[in-house]
């Protein structure tokens, strides 16, 4: 343990962290926010289908971000990909802005989800490393409200402006994220895990004693050393990565797929910003694990509940628990993976997971048309969504609540940069 105290704050990390996803979740969020003034309306009098075709190249993009962006935080390093990725997007959306014609304003928005699917994991890995050991649940579940938060951003700024000035300015707001930029740059540090996989140990040793962080181990030059992505199948990895791929599906798919087809859950939105802030609370104290379990079954119980048509006013208090054991359940998840994964390929693995995630959100809003296409209605779908969860719940019993400090130290030496 390093024993100097520390001569930076901490705080300026975490609030960049989390102003980046705030910009993150307003730039994912605003397209379905704006639908209204695309949708048969100048400029373009996009037909439904159309839209309904971008909004799926856009989880497309956010799949490719999170995978190849993910990736390259741990091969590049956190603070160069984290403003990169912020740039792109922040670009991207002042681009969609701009656009002349639909077809440019897809690939703006392409462009801009791929982006988007990169931030988190880099956020999350640089959040994880930088919190102080006995407050990272806690610290990372602050800094989750951030997407969440832009969500509700979005949807403000587009009922302000939508109507009288329609979606071009909504979207030019949504390219803040560029005054950040220079911030994250200058200010940012980089991840001293990482500048030892490249043996940059002086510039790692500055950086944890400038801010009072654990001394992370060296890796040793004459190791045999694996790719990150290899990692996550090393070492016996192999059936918890599984299994967290596995959960993450089912848990984006009951996400978007109730939120495509229970619009009272979008109304509570705001209920996942408290809800992870409770959750990231009593995570610090009990591990993620058990909250991820929780969060899965009150969802799951207050669909099935949905389903029967109860009076209004507890249909509003079901919504807001199943918003939270959606948008709660997966900020617990991306704890864990956090946690469980070494920091050499934290990034890595949170990007492998939310990308293989990504086809859960596909899914799930044509896995609720079908029942509902059926005949079965919007009841039927509730109660069809109550299942994922089950499962999801089920599955994570099945992890272990915590990997072993010797096993991230055994896998952090063999990493390759």
């Amino acid at each position: 343990m390093n024993s100097n105290a520390p001569k930076r704050s901490l705080l300026g990390i975490f609030v960049l962290c989390w102003l980046g996803l705030l910009a993150d979740g307003y730039d994912l969020y605003v397209y379905g926010a704006t639908l209204p003034g695309l949708i048969g309306t100048p400029p373009f009098n996009v037909t439904p289908a159309a839209a309904g075709a971008v909004g799926s190249l856009a989880l497309v993009g956010m799949l490719l971000g999170s995978l190849i962006v993910g990736t390259l935080t741990d091969r590049l390093g956190r603070r160069r990909i984290f403003v990169s990725a912020l740039a792109l997007f922040s670009l991207a959306m002042l681009a969609c802005a701009v656009a002349p014609t639909w077809e440019l304003f897809a690939v703006f928005r392409f462009i801009a989800c791929f982006g988007v699917g990169g931030l988190l994991p880099t956020a999350v890995a640089i959040t994880n490393e930088f919190a102080p050991p006995g407050k990272k649940s806690l610290v990372l579940g602050a800094v989750l409200t951030g997407p969440a938060t832009g969500t509700v951003v979005a949807s403000l700024t587009s009922l302000a402006l939508l109507e009288s000035s329609g979606f071009r300015p909504v979207y030019a707001i949504g390219a803040g994220g560029l005054l950040l930029v220079p911030f994250a740059w200058f200010l940012l540090p980089e991840s001293p895990s990482f500048l030892r996989t490249q043996l940059r140990n002086a510039e790692a040793d500055r950086i944890e004693a400038a801010y009072g962080l654990p001394r992370t181990p060296e890796a040793p030059a004459s190791s045999v050393r694996i790719s990150p992505t290899r990692a996550l199948f090393a070492n016996g990895t192999a059936r918890t990565t599984a299994l967290l791929w596995a959960i993450t599906v089912l848990s984006l798919l009951t996400i978007f797929g109730v939120s495509t087809w229970l619009p009272q859950i979008m109304r509570t939105a705001g209920y996942g910003v408290v809800g992870t802030v409770l959750a990231s609370v009593a995570s610090q104290k009990f591990g993620p694990r058990p909250l991820v379990i929780v969060g899965f079954v009150s969802a799951a119980v207050a669909l099935l509940l949905m389903s029967v048509n109860p009076p209004a006013a507890i249909m509003t208090v079901l919504a807001a628990v199943a918003g939270f054991g959606g948008l709660g359940t997966q900020n617990m998840i991306n704890d864990y993976i956090a946690q469980f994964y070494p920091a050499a390929t934290r990034a890595t693995g949170l990007g492998w997971a939310l990308a293989v995630g990504r086809i859960g959100a596909i899914a799930g809003p044509t896995y609720g048309a079908l029942l509902v296409g059926f005949g079965g209605g919007v009841p039927a779908a509730a109660m069809a969504f109550a299942a994922p969860a089950l499962v999801g719940a089920v599955l994570m019993l099945a992890l272990r609540s915590k990997t072993t400090k010797q096993a991230h130290v055994a896998r952090d030496a063999e990493l390759v940069s």
